[in-house]
């Protein structure tokens, strides 16, 4: 048995089933909205890209703005678009600011949040300027 301090880890719990379903979703979600803003002429720099203050699900440029982009997925493109809280904004607004300081050649560029929301059998809808950095 592994005792603290001696710098081994217990074995790592399986995720509950609802939430390895949750990640599936998530991550066909972000491929369909990556694909969804690729075709709208977007590139994408990064998806997934995390920071200790947070994540962002794609960071995407077009010409001279770079866009942090929050993607939902829920039943219906209403709910989705309800379910980006004000301390979800903060907490994306704070990994862009880490992404910045990662990325200074990105510091010139234009900004801006973006959400992409995603249901079954619907198009993604892309809300541009979804909230600011202010929240």
């Amino acid at each position: 048995m592994a005792r603290r301090g001696d710098g081994s880890r217990p074995p790592r719990k399986e995720p509950r089933p609802e939430r390895q379903v949750a990640f599936r979703l998530g991550l066909s979600a972000e491929s369909r909205a990556a694909a969804y803003l690729i075709a709208k002429g977007y590139r994408i720099v990064a998806r997934r890209w995390r920071s200790s203050v947070g994540e962002v699900d794609i960071v995407a440029r077009r010409r001279q703005v770079l866009v942090f982009v929050e993607v939902k997925a829920r039943a219906r493109l209403d709910d989705a678009a309800e379910s980006v809280t004000e301390r979800q904004q903060r907490r994306i607004a704070a990994a862009a600011a880490a992404w910045l300081a990662e990325h200074p050649d990105d510091a010139m560029s234009d900004i801006r949040f973006d959400a992409v929301l995603v249901a079954p059998g619907r198009l993604p809808r892309h809300i541009v300027a979804a909230f600011d950095a202010d929240g």
